[in-house]
C-alpha cells in the first residue's frame, strides 16, 4: 500500500500558498518540491486547480490536509476522503499527509488542530482511524506531530512514545515537525532530544520547520516567523540521527514575499548537503 509517484527527493521544498502560486507558476524557482493543503483543491475545476496541474507537471507534490479530523470520536467523513482520494487521482502526490489532532466533534468543527489524550485508549482509536484511511485511500498516509498549549491530566503515555507506536501498529509514515518538538519541549518541559530518539527513523517520510513566537512562558506556533536558531540546531540533531529527509519550510500567517522562503529553503538544502558530505 504505498504510492506509485516518483517519491519527494531528499531535499528543501516549501509550502506553496495563494500568494505565491501564480509567481511559482511563471518563474518556476529552484526549489526541489512543494507542498499544499489539500482542502484548498477540492474542486472540479477552477484556475487554482489549473495552476497546480501546471506546476505538478515540473515540482514533486506533497498534499498536507488540515480538516479530516484524525483523533475525532465522530465518524470519518467519507466525502472528505472521497474529495482526498479525487485530488490524489489527479495530482498523483508523492506523499499524503494529515495532522495527528482532532478538530471537531457532535458535528461542531473547530478552527484548530487539538492535541490528543495521550493514553491507550485514544492509540487504539486513532490507529483505527488511521487504518480506515489508509485503506479508503489505498496508501499510506504520513501523520504529523502537533503543537500544543496544555496537556491531558489523565496522560499515560509520554507524546513521543504514543506518535511512535501510531507508526509501528498501522504502518503509517510519519511527518516530524521539528518546530512543533521544540515548542512542545519548551511549554511541557521535556527533553526534546529524547523525542528524536524516539523516532522510528524508517517511517520518517518527511519533516517540517517553520516559526513560532514567544508570549509570556509560552511558545505559540504560528507558522508566521522565520525558522528560529533552536529549531535549526534541533533540525540538525534530526538529520544528523535520521540522515536527509524532505524537509519543507512552512509559512502561513504573515506570509512574506516568495524570496524570504526560497532563503529558508536555502538554508535547509545547506544543511542537508553538509550532512550527505560528512556521510560520505
Amino acid at each position: 500500500m504505498t504510492s506509485t509517484a516518483t517519491p519527494l527527493p531528499p531535499a528543501a521544498g516549501i509550502g506553496l500558498r495563494a500568494p505565491h502560486v501564480a509567481q511559482v507558476d511563471a518563474e518556476r524557482p529552484p526549489v526541489a518540491w512543494v507542498e499544499v493543503h489539500s482542502e484548498n483543491y477540492y474542486v472540479d475545476g477552477g484556475p487554482a486547480l489549473a495552476a497546480l496541474d501546471r506546476i505538478r507537471r515540473d515540482y514533486p507534490l506533497s498534499l498536507h490536509g488540515v480538516g479530516m479530523s484524525l483523533g475525532s470520536t465522530d465518524p470519518l467523513d467519507r466525502a472528505h476522503l472521497a474529495k482526498l482520494s479525487r485530488l490524489i487521482a489527479r495530482t498523483e502526490p508523492a506523499l499524503v499527509s494529515e495532522h495527528l489532532c482532532w478538530s471537531g466533534v457532535g458535528g461542531r468543527h473547530f478552527n484548530d488542530l487539538l492535541p490528543l489524550p495521550y493514553t491507550e485508549e485514544a492509540l487504539a482509536h486513532v490507529c483505527a482511524r488511521v487504518a480506515q484511511v489508509q485503506d479508503a485511500l489505498g496508501r499510506e498516509l504520513a501523520v504529523e506531530n502537533v503543537s500544543s498549549y496544555l496537556a491531558f491530566a489523565d496522560a499515560t503515555i509520554p507524546e513521543w512514545e504514543f506518535v511512535a507506536a501510531i507508526a509501528r501498529r498501522t504502518g503509517c509514515r510519519l511527518l516530524v515537525d521539528v518546530n512543533n518538538i521544540y515548542v512542545n519541549a519548551c511549554n511541557h518541559g521535556f527533553d526534546a532530544d529524547a523525542y528524536l530518539a524516539a523516532m522510528p527513523p524508517d517511517a520518517i517520510a518527511e519533516i517540517h520547520l517553520a516559526g513560532f513566537e514567544v508570549r509570556g512562558e509560552i511558545l505559540i506556533d504560528t507558522h508566521g516567523a522565520p525558522v528560529a536558531p533552536a529549531v535549526w540546531a534541533l533540525y540538525r540533531s534530526a538529520i544528523e540521527r535520521f540522515g536527509p529527509r524532505p524537509t519543507l519550510i512552512e509559512w502561513d500567517t504573515d506570509i512574506p514575499p516568495l524570496a524570504t522562503l526560497l532563503r529558508e529553503a536555502a538554508t535547509a538544502q545547506s544543511m542537508l548537503e553538509a550532512r550527505d558530505a560528512v556521510a560520505a
